[in-house]
């Protein structure tokens, strides 16, 4: 059996905020070939809105036992889907599908 994979999605603030974001609700993860900031970033998409923000790859904002941006870069497809677990005010957690 593989390991659970688990994600925080954050800077959500600078899209549509968090509030929204309920257990269950499923997210798509695409890798953001285009981003000059970061070359591992993921973009977090959610259908009917579009972006609402990014896999966290900083020490300071993934939490938990979630895993960064760039430990799930390499691992991933060009897209894949996650479920939400938990929307806390630190961010949201995510498992990888």
């Amino acid at each position: 059996m593989m390991k659970k994979t688990y994600i925080t999605i954050t800077g959500t603030k600078y899209y549509y905020g968090k509030d929204f974001i309920n257990k269950g609700d499923i997210v798509t993860l695409k890798k953001d070939l285009d981003n000059v900031y970061d070359k591992e970033a993921i973009a977090v998409y959610m259908e009917g809105l579009g972006i609402i923000g990014y896999v966290a790859n900083s020490p300071h904002t993934v939490i938990g036992e979630c895993i960064s941006a760039g430990r799930l870069y390499d691992r991933m497809k060009r897209k894949c889907k996650a479920k939400v677990l938990y929307n806390t005010d630190k961010g949201i957690v995510a498992e990888v599908l």
